[in-house]
Protein backbone atom coordinates (compact mmCIF):
# COMPACT_ATOMS: atom_id res chain seq x y z
CA UNK A 1 0.00 0.00 0.00
CA UNK A 2 1.56 3.37 -1.16
CA UNK A 3 1.38 6.04 1.16
CA UNK A 4 -0.82 9.24 0.92
CA UNK A 5 0.94 11.30 3.97
CA UNK A 6 0.90 14.73 2.81
CA UNK A 7 4.82 15.62 2.54
CA UNK A 8 4.47 19.06 4.96
CA UNK A 9 2.79 16.84 7.72
CA UNK A 10 5.58 14.40 7.87
CA UNK A 11 7.66 16.70 7.40
CA UNK A 12 6.66 18.70 10.81
CA UNK A 13 6.30 15.47 12.39
CA UNK A 14 9.95 14.70 11.94
CA UNK A 15 11.25 17.66 12.88
CA UNK A 16 9.13 17.42 16.58
CA UNK A 17 9.98 13.85 16.39
CA UNK A 18 13.81 14.58 16.11
CA UNK A 19 13.38 16.69 19.06
CA UNK A 20 11.35 14.61 21.35
CA UNK A 21 13.57 12.92 24.49
CA UNK A 22 10.50 11.57 26.06
CA UNK A 23 7.42 9.85 23.74
CA UNK A 24 4.48 7.76 24.91
CA UNK A 25 2.55 5.23 22.31
CA UNK A 26 -1.27 4.38 23.18
CA UNK A 27 -1.46 0.89 21.29
CA UNK A 28 -4.82 -0.37 20.21
CA UNK A 29 -5.96 -3.52 17.62
CA UNK A 30 -5.54 -1.65 14.90
CA UNK A 31 -1.76 -2.26 15.34
CA UNK A 32 -2.17 -5.87 14.71
CA UNK A 33 -5.29 -6.04 12.22
CA UNK A 34 -2.16 -6.14 9.65
CA UNK A 35 -0.57 -9.22 11.18
CA UNK A 36 -4.50 -10.96 10.28
CA UNK A 37 -5.92 -10.35 13.79
CA UNK A 38 -9.60 -9.28 13.75
CA UNK A 39 -9.86 -6.14 16.04
CA UNK A 40 -13.41 -7.34 17.30
CA UNK A 41 -14.87 -3.62 16.94
CA UNK A 42 -17.32 -2.60 14.80
CA UNK A 43 -18.29 -4.79 11.56
CA UNK A 44 -15.83 -7.49 13.04
CA UNK A 45 -17.45 -7.75 16.41
CA UNK A 46 -18.71 -10.90 15.94
CA UNK A 47 -17.08 -14.61 16.98
CA UNK A 48 -18.89 -16.63 15.15
CA UNK A 49 -22.41 -15.40 16.37
CA UNK A 50 -21.28 -14.29 19.77
CA UNK A 51 -20.72 -10.65 20.52
CA UNK A 52 -16.77 -10.62 21.25
CA UNK A 53 -17.11 -8.39 23.97
CA UNK A 54 -20.03 -10.32 25.74
CA UNK A 55 -17.41 -13.12 25.98
CA UNK A 56 -14.49 -11.22 27.69
CA UNK A 57 -16.26 -10.89 31.58
CA UNK A 58 -15.97 -12.62 33.98
CA UNK A 59 -20.10 -13.43 34.31
CA UNK A 60 -19.57 -14.80 31.07
CA UNK A 61 -16.93 -17.33 32.36
CA UNK A 62 -18.88 -17.91 35.11
CA UNK A 63 -22.16 -19.26 33.21
CA UNK A 64 -20.18 -20.90 30.12
CA UNK A 65 -16.46 -21.21 31.11
CA UNK A 66 -16.79 -23.82 27.76
CA UNK A 67 -17.89 -21.35 25.13
CA UNK A 68 -14.69 -18.63 26.53
CA UNK A 69 -12.53 -21.36 26.99
CA UNK A 70 -13.33 -21.72 22.97
CA UNK A 71 -13.17 -18.43 21.96
CA UNK A 72 -9.56 -17.20 23.61
CA UNK A 73 -8.23 -20.89 22.60
CA UNK A 74 -8.69 -19.50 18.75
CA UNK A 75 -7.25 -16.34 19.80
CA UNK A 76 -4.46 -17.73 20.96
CA UNK A 77 -4.32 -19.92 17.97
CA UNK A 78 -4.63 -17.19 16.00
CA UNK A 79 -1.69 -14.82 17.74
CA UNK A 80 0.37 -17.70 17.58
CA UNK A 81 0.34 -18.35 14.02
CA UNK A 82 0.48 -14.45 13.56
CA UNK A 83 3.45 -12.51 12.74
CA UNK A 84 4.70 -8.97 14.10
CA UNK A 85 4.19 -6.29 11.33
CA UNK A 86 6.47 -3.32 10.37
CA UNK A 87 4.75 -1.13 13.04
CA UNK A 88 5.92 -3.99 16.01
CA UNK A 89 9.27 -3.92 14.48
CA UNK A 90 9.56 -0.08 13.96
CA UNK A 91 7.82 0.67 17.43
CA UNK A 92 10.74 -2.19 19.43
CA UNK A 93 13.33 0.16 16.92
CA UNK A 94 12.05 3.24 18.80
CA UNK A 95 12.49 1.92 22.13
CA UNK A 96 15.73 0.76 21.57
CA UNK A 97 16.87 3.90 20.12
CA UNK A 98 14.84 6.32 22.92
CA UNK A 99 15.30 5.55 26.44
CA UNK A 100 12.68 8.18 27.26
CA UNK A 101 10.07 5.70 25.26
CA UNK A 102 7.24 4.33 26.95
CA UNK A 103 4.37 2.21 25.09
CA UNK A 104 0.77 1.58 26.64
CA UNK A 105 -0.64 -1.78 24.96
CA UNK A 106 -4.35 -2.80 25.27
CA UNK A 107 -3.48 -5.54 22.84
CA UNK A 108 -3.30 -9.02 24.58
CA UNK A 109 -1.80 -10.45 21.35
CA UNK A 110 1.98 -10.84 21.95
CA UNK A 111 3.04 -9.23 19.00
CA UNK A 112 5.03 -6.86 20.53
CA UNK A 113 7.37 -8.88 22.69
CA UNK A 114 7.96 -11.14 19.43
CA UNK A 115 8.96 -7.91 18.01
CA UNK A 116 11.81 -7.28 20.49
CA UNK A 117 10.35 -4.56 22.30
CA UNK A 118 11.94 -3.90 25.39
CA UNK A 119 9.50 -5.29 28.23
CA UNK A 120 10.36 -2.40 30.41
CA UNK A 121 9.13 0.02 27.80
CA UNK A 122 6.00 -2.25 27.17
CA UNK A 123 3.56 -1.78 29.86
CA UNK A 124 0.61 -4.48 28.76
CA UNK A 125 -2.83 -2.69 29.99
CA UNK A 126 -4.67 -5.43 29.34
CA UNK A 127 -3.09 -8.52 30.09
CA UNK A 128 -1.58 -10.93 27.27
CA UNK A 129 -3.34 -14.13 25.93
CA UNK A 130 0.07 -16.42 27.10
CA UNK A 131 -0.96 -16.23 30.66
CA UNK A 132 -3.27 -17.96 32.49
CA UNK A 133 -3.93 -17.81 36.19
CA UNK A 134 -6.17 -19.87 38.52
CA UNK A 135 -9.98 -18.70 38.36
CA UNK A 136 -10.30 -18.63 42.95
CA UNK A 137 -7.46 -15.53 42.78
CA UNK A 138 -8.87 -14.99 45.98
CA UNK A 139 -7.26 -17.99 47.82
CA UNK A 140 -5.10 -19.86 45.15
CA UNK A 141 -3.48 -16.89 43.01
CA UNK A 142 -1.94 -19.35 40.72
CA UNK A 143 -0.48 -17.90 37.28
CA UNK A 144 1.91 -18.88 34.87
CA UNK A 145 2.81 -18.25 31.42
CA UNK A 146 1.34 -20.51 29.01
CA UNK A 147 2.08 -20.58 25.00
CA UNK A 148 0.91 -24.33 24.34
CA UNK A 149 -1.22 -24.76 21.45
CA UNK A 150 -3.94 -25.98 22.14
CA UNK A 151 -3.67 -25.57 25.83
CA UNK A 152 -5.44 -28.74 26.34
CA UNK A 153 -6.79 -31.67 23.43
CA UNK A 154 -10.03 -30.57 24.02
CA UNK A 155 -9.73 -26.54 22.59
CA UNK A 156 -7.68 -28.08 19.38
CA UNK A 157 -8.84 -25.94 16.52
CA UNK A 158 -9.86 -27.19 13.36
CA UNK A 159 -7.89 -26.36 11.35
CA UNK A 160 -9.51 -28.92 8.49
CA UNK A 161 -12.39 -26.99 7.93
CA UNK A 162 -14.67 -30.29 9.04
CA UNK A 163 -16.15 -28.17 11.80
CA UNK A 164 -19.12 -26.41 9.92
CA UNK A 165 -18.69 -23.55 12.29
CA UNK A 166 -15.16 -23.12 12.19
CA UNK A 167 -13.66 -19.85 10.00
CA UNK A 168 -12.12 -22.02 7.74
CA UNK A 169 -15.12 -23.87 6.90
CA UNK A 170 -17.30 -20.59 6.76
CA UNK A 171 -14.39 -18.81 3.91
CA UNK A 172 -14.35 -19.74 0.34
CA UNK A 173 -14.36 -18.52 -3.17
CA UNK A 174 -11.60 -15.75 -2.78
CA UNK A 175 -12.58 -15.46 0.69
CA UNK A 176 -16.39 -14.50 0.52
CA UNK A 177 -18.34 -15.65 3.69
CA UNK A 178 -21.11 -18.47 3.56
CA UNK A 179 -23.03 -18.18 6.69
CA UNK A 180 -25.14 -20.92 6.22
CA UNK A 181 -23.55 -22.77 9.40
CA UNK A 182 -22.85 -20.27 11.32
CA UNK A 183 -25.40 -21.02 13.79
CA UNK A 184 -24.70 -24.61 14.24
CA UNK A 185 -23.68 -24.80 18.16
CA UNK A 186 -20.46 -25.67 19.32
CA UNK A 187 -20.29 -28.54 21.47
CA UNK A 188 -20.02 -27.90 24.95
CA UNK A 189 -16.83 -29.18 26.79
CA UNK A 190 -17.16 -30.68 30.18
CA UNK A 191 -15.38 -28.77 32.69
CA UNK A 192 -13.19 -31.17 33.24
CA UNK A 193 -11.82 -31.13 30.18
CA UNK A 194 -11.21 -27.86 30.46
CA UNK A 195 -7.50 -26.35 31.62
CA UNK A 196 -7.13 -26.51 35.41
CA UNK A 197 -5.12 -24.74 37.96
CA UNK A 198 -2.11 -26.92 38.65
CA UNK A 199 -2.17 -25.71 41.95
CA UNK A 200 -4.81 -26.50 43.64
CA UNK A 201 -6.31 -28.86 41.49
CA UNK A 202 -9.45 -28.31 41.69
CA UNK A 203 -10.59 -24.32 40.20
CA UNK A 204 -10.50 -23.97 36.29
CA UNK A 205 -7.67 -22.01 34.55
CA UNK A 206 -8.81 -18.55 33.21
CA UNK A 207 -7.10 -16.40 30.39
CA UNK A 208 -4.71 -13.79 31.73
CA UNK A 209 -6.34 -10.37 30.32
CA UNK A 210 -8.25 -8.39 31.75
CA UNK A 211 -11.97 -8.26 31.39
CA UNK A 212 -14.71 -5.92 31.02
CA UNK A 213 -15.59 -4.79 34.59
CA UNK A 214 -12.25 -5.84 36.00
CA UNK A 215 -9.45 -3.33 36.85
CA UNK A 216 -6.18 -2.97 35.11
CA UNK A 217 -2.91 -4.65 36.58
CA UNK A 218 -1.94 -2.40 39.77
CA UNK A 219 1.75 -2.74 39.02
CA UNK A 220 1.06 -1.62 35.33
CA UNK A 221 -0.50 1.49 36.39
CA UNK A 222 2.04 2.50 38.70
CA UNK A 223 4.26 2.14 35.94
CA UNK A 224 2.47 4.41 33.90
CA UNK A 225 2.12 6.88 36.59
CA UNK A 226 5.62 7.66 37.48
CA UNK A 227 6.24 7.66 34.05
CA UNK A 228 3.59 10.58 33.39
CA UNK A 229 4.39 12.51 36.40
CA UNK A 230 7.98 12.72 35.89
CA UNK A 231 6.83 15.00 32.67
CA UNK A 232 7.28 16.51 30.84
CA UNK A 233 6.30 14.42 27.65
CA UNK A 234 7.01 15.73 23.73
CA UNK A 235 4.65 13.38 22.14
CA UNK A 236 1.77 10.39 22.40
CA UNK A 237 1.19 8.07 19.75
CA UNK A 238 -2.01 6.97 19.53
CA UNK A 239 -1.90 3.77 17.05
CA UNK A 240 -4.46 1.88 15.76
CA UNK A 241 -7.38 2.39 18.75
CA UNK A 242 -10.52 4.60 18.41
CA UNK A 243 -9.35 5.44 22.30
CA UNK A 244 -13.05 5.46 23.36
CA UNK A 245 -11.91 2.53 26.56
CA UNK A 246 -11.17 4.07 29.70
CA UNK A 247 -8.78 4.32 31.93
CA UNK A 248 -6.76 3.46 28.96
CA UNK A 249 -8.12 6.63 26.88
CA UNK A 250 -7.74 9.11 29.83
CA UNK A 251 -3.94 8.67 29.26
CA UNK A 252 -4.10 10.87 26.07
CA UNK A 253 -4.87 14.02 27.85
CA UNK A 254 -2.90 13.11 30.47
CA UNK A 255 0.14 13.40 28.20
CA UNK A 256 -1.82 16.86 26.84
CA UNK A 257 -1.42 18.41 30.44
CA UNK A 258 2.42 17.76 30.40
CA UNK A 259 2.92 19.24 27.31
CA UNK A 260 2.78 16.62 24.30
CA UNK A 261 1.54 16.87 21.29
CA UNK A 262 -0.87 14.43 19.65
CA UNK A 263 -0.18 12.12 16.74
CA UNK A 264 -2.86 9.66 15.70
CA UNK A 265 -2.32 6.88 13.34
CA UNK A 266 -5.81 4.92 12.07
CA UNK A 267 -7.94 4.30 9.72
CA UNK A 268 -11.01 6.13 10.21
CA UNK A 269 -10.44 10.53 11.00
CA UNK A 270 -13.59 10.50 13.25
CA UNK A 271 -12.09 8.19 15.92
CA UNK A 272 -10.72 11.67 17.31
CA UNK A 273 -8.64 11.95 21.02
CA UNK A 274 -11.41 11.93 23.92
CA UNK A 275 -11.20 15.96 24.13
CA UNK A 276 -11.18 16.42 20.42
CA UNK A 277 -8.84 18.16 18.15
CA UNK A 278 -6.23 20.80 19.03
CA UNK A 279 -3.99 22.66 16.86
CA UNK A 280 -0.63 21.05 16.78
CA UNK A 281 -2.19 17.35 16.56
CA UNK A 282 -1.00 14.88 13.81
CA UNK A 283 -3.54 12.86 12.04
CA UNK A 284 -2.02 10.32 9.51
CA UNK A 285 -4.67 8.03 7.88
CA UNK A 286 -3.70 4.44 6.78
CA UNK A 287 -2.98 0.89 7.91
CA UNK A 288 -0.33 1.61 10.87
CA UNK A 289 2.21 -1.34 9.18
CA UNK A 290 2.67 1.43 6.72
CA UNK A 291 2.52 4.35 8.47
CA UNK A 292 4.50 4.07 11.41
CA UNK A 293 7.59 2.85 9.85
CA UNK A 294 7.17 6.48 7.89
CA UNK A 295 6.61 8.10 10.77
CA UNK A 296 9.81 6.82 13.27
CA UNK A 297 12.21 6.35 10.14
CA UNK A 298 14.29 9.68 11.33
CA UNK A 299 14.94 8.00 14.87
CA UNK A 300 15.08 4.28 13.57
CA UNK A 301 16.39 4.55 10.50
CA UNK A 302 15.55 3.14 6.85
CA UNK A 303 17.14 -0.28 7.43
CA UNK A 304 16.64 -3.74 8.48
CA UNK A 305 14.64 -3.01 12.32
CA UNK A 306 13.84 -6.82 12.70
CA UNK A 307 15.00 -8.72 15.77
CA UNK A 308 15.38 -12.51 15.89
CA UNK A 309 12.07 -13.78 16.99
Amino acid sequence: MASTIPSSDLGSFHAHLKTSTRVLALLGAGLSASSGLPTFRGADGLWRTHSATSLATPQAFLVNPSLVWQFYSHRRHMALNASPNPAHDALAALARALPGFQCLSQNVDGLSRRAGHPPDQLQLLHGTLFSVKCSNETECGHQEPNFTDPIVPALAIPTSGADPTSNTARHHNNGEQDISNISVPLAEIPLHALPICPKCTSHLLRPGVVWFGEPLPPSVLKTVDRYIDAGPIDLILVIGTSAKVWPAAGYIDEAREQGARVCVVNLDESDSPPAGWTEGDWFFRGDAAVVVPQLLGPVIGDGDVLVSR
